[in-house]
């Protein structure tokens, strides 16, 4: 059976990747939670508390919500 990687096992390069996605990822939720909460309820397509708990769901919610949810 083989291993799990740990950090230090990693490359400078896997780091940095693993490092820029996850900012990638918390600046793009941070952008659609800022988006949903604007907005009238009119503007956002489907209930803004379904959109909420797809966020939960990375990176496509967050995705999905600024590529869908707004009218």
């Amino acid at each position: 059976m083989k291993q799990k990687k740990r950090w230090e096992d990693l490359t400078p390069r896997q780091r940095a990747l693993i490092v820029a996605g996850g900012a990638v990822e918390a600046v793009l939720t941070t952008v659609a939670l800022v988006d949903l909460a604007r907005p009238p309820k009119r503007l956002v397509r489907g209930p803004k508390r379904w959109w909420l708990m797809g966020f939960a769901v990375q990176p496509f919610g967050p995705i999905a919500y600024l590529a869908l949810g707004r009218r």
